[in-house]
Formats: structure tokens, C-alpha cells, sequence
């Protein structure tokens, strides 16, 4: 609690307005609403240890411990975080504020937001749940706040931000969102991450969820550090489905297991995962994607969701790729991500 006891005496410092007759300052009224509404935003904040199943496939680009952030959203202690941190879960166990380790257990990973849901298997006394907000006014410039949550003898830590754009998101992983956030200067957390941090504004409302450092915040070709938050405007259409069946449809989508990048009109493979479609395909690092069922596609965006467009997750996809100098059609069956996963206890 010391750093957040710290971030309002800067945040109350730059709100103070100097008396030029007498040097002494006044409070602007609010100030003390602010401060109060951020210090209960900051006691929903919990941090996350995981530890993944015995040969879990995303060990083996998330490692087998993870930690990070999660914030509770609902009297019942339901909690939000990054879904990739809980991604094939064996041991999950929630950090309290006052340094309480509880255990947890999955309730929701959604492939297409990002998110996931946690709940305690015991109560969360005293914790409040913090205050859904919206991003929609946001506009670049405004100061936000970075929570992180405690791990073992690390406390929390609180961090202020600044948003510099909202624009759409494509991970190499096959993943994409229309509206991201994202901040400058970057919040590195305990471990080198800020993984499932919650974002809040002045009023204490929550906005996003932490999901990457990145190196372009500002814009996709201007190189400035930063962090990308998952709007929770995102969840406030599923959240009842997410705890109903553990993921929302758009999740049911195909999945072919390539990591890839755009740059310059061009979609490349970077890596192809272990027993995948693309891998039994034949498909291979180096391999540029020229189009998708002879649609051509220049960039992730473009890619991902054309391959999307089907109602089925394991339809039959055509791709046309460069492989070295030789132009191929190559035709592999997706695969329903979802399906691939061990999944945590509880979902």
C-alpha cells in the first residue's frame, strides 16, 4: 500500500492550485473523492501465481509458473484477468491486498477478448469489487493508473500512465481485436510483466486488462515503449456467457498454430506449432501466406479474419504460399483451438 499512499500524493500534488497571495495551496473539490474512489480500486487488486499442467503446450512459450495481475469485478469474488496467464492452469492461487493466499479456480478463457475469469474456493472477505468502466471518451493524453497486485513478500505496485492511441490489435498468435489501449511510459511489473494489470482512470473505473509490453504504443510504424490493455468494453457482452460455458462463441474459431508477422504487404511464418495443422500441412517458418481460399491477404488483420469467416472451426482452409521461390496451394484441415488445450479444473 505504500506505493499507492505515494502515486495520490503525486496525483493530489498536481491537482493542488497555488494561492499566489498567501503560497499556501487548495484542495479543488473532488480531490479527496478522487482519492478515495482510487484507494478501492487499488483493494480489488490481487496478484496471481499459476502453475500449468504437466505437459501443457503453452508451457513451452508461457512457462510452467506464471504470475501476474487480476482484478475483482463482482461481490462473489469473481475475478478478471489475462486469459493466457491461467492458459492450461493445474494451481491457481490469488494474493490478497493484506498478503492472503487463497486458492482459485478457472471459471472462463476467451481465445477471442484475451480475458479470463477466476473465483476463490474461499470467501473474499473484505475485498471490494472494483468499478466497471468504458473507454469509448478515453481520449489520448489522459492520465491513467497501472495496478499490480502483491506476490509472496512483493507488495503491489502502483504506476502512472499516459493513453497514446486506441487502434486495432493483431497478435502473431492468431489473435486480433478491433479496439485496443494503448499506454506510454511502459509499467514493468515484478518478473518483467505487467500481465493482467488493471487500468483504471482518475475516478477509479476500470478500463482494461494488461496484456503485452510493446514497442509501438503510439503507432504501428513509430517506435515508442508502451503497454496494450484489453478494453473491458470487450467482456461487458459476455461476461454472463464466459461463466455460463467457460467461453464465448467467437471463440469457437479455426486454428492453424503459426506464429507469423506483416511488414511491408506481407504475411510471413515466423513458427509453427508442434503437431498443428500448418505443421502436418507441410507449412514452415520463412513461408509467406499470399492468400486464403484465393482471397489474397497483406496483412495479419486481413489473414485472421478471412480465416475466421467459416461457421465451422475445423473447416478445410486453402492457402497459397511462397515457399523459398515456388508459389504453392496448400489444403489443411483447422482445428478448434479450444479443443487443443488441456483445460483448468473448473471449466
Amino acid at each position: 500500500m505504500r506505493s499507492l499512499h505515494r502515486w495520490l500524493i503525486a496525483l493530489l500534488g498536481a491537482c493542488l492550485q497555488l494561492n499566489g497571495a498567501h503560497g499556501a495551496t487548495v484542495q479543488p473539490p473532488g480531490a479527496q473523492m478522487m482519492m478515495d474512489a482510487l484507494a478501492r480500486a487499488n483493494a480489488a487488486v490481487v496478484g496471481i501465481k499459476v502453475t500449468a499442467a504437466d505437459g501443457a503446450r503453452s508451457a513451452e512459450t508461457l512457462g510452467q509458473r506464471r504470475a501476474g495481475s487480476g482484478v475483482v469485478i463482482a461481490p462473489d469474488g469473481l475475478i478478471l484477468t489475462i486469459g493466457y496467464l491461467m492458459l492450461e492452469a493445474e494451481q491457481i492461487e490469488i494474493i490478497t491486498q493484506d498478503n492472503k493466499t487463497l486458492p482459485a479456480r478457472a471459471v472462463a478463457y476467451d481465445l477471442a477478448t484475451g480475458f479470463g475469469l477466476l473465483r476463490p474456493l474461499l470467501p473474499l472477505r473484505g475485498v471490494p469489487a472494483a468499478t466497471l468502466g468504458s473507454s469509448r471518451e478515453l481520449q489520448p493524453g489522459e492520465t491513467l493508473m497501472v495496478m499490480t497486485g502483491p506476490q509472496g513478500n512483493e507488495d503491489g505496485d502502483v504506476s502512472m500512465t499516459r493513453l497514446v492511441s486506441k487502434r486495432a490489435f493483431s497478435g502473431n498468435w492468431e489473435y486480433h481485436i478491433d479496439t485496443a489501449l494503448f499506454t506510454s511510459p511502459p509499467v514493468l511489473a515484478s518478473g518483467g510483466n505487467h500481465s493482467g494489470a488493471p487500468l483504471f482512470n482518475s475516478r477509479g473505473e476500470l478500463l482494461g486488462i494488461g496484456s503485452l509490453f510493446v514497442s509501438n504504443a503510439a503507432d504501428a510504424n513509430v517506435r515508442l515503449p508502451g503497454n496494450m490493455f484489453v478494453p473491458v468494453d470487450l467482456l461487458r457482452p459476455i461476461l454472463a456467457e464466459l461463466q455460463q460455458s467457460g467461453t464465448s462463441v467467437k471463440s469457437r474459431r479455426p486454428w492453424l498454430g503459426l506464429t507469423s508477422n506483416d511488414q511491408g504487404g506481407r504475411v510471413q511464418i515466423m513458427r509453427v506449432s508442434k503437431d498443428s495443422p500448418a505443421q502436418l500441412a507441410g507449412l514452415e517458418a520463412g513461408d509467406v501466406v499470399l492468400a486464403v481460399d484465393g482471397a489474397t491477404v497483406a496483412t495479419l488483420e486481413a489473414f485472421y479474419k478471412k480465416l475466421w469467416d467459416r461457421a465451422s472451426p475445423d473447416a478445410e482452409i486453402r492457402l497459397t504460399v511462397l515457399q523459398g521461390a515456388e508459389v504453392k496451394t496448400v489444403v489443411l484441415r483447422a482445428q478448434d483451438r479450444m479443443l487443443t488445450l488441456k483445460k483448468p479444473s473448473g471449466i
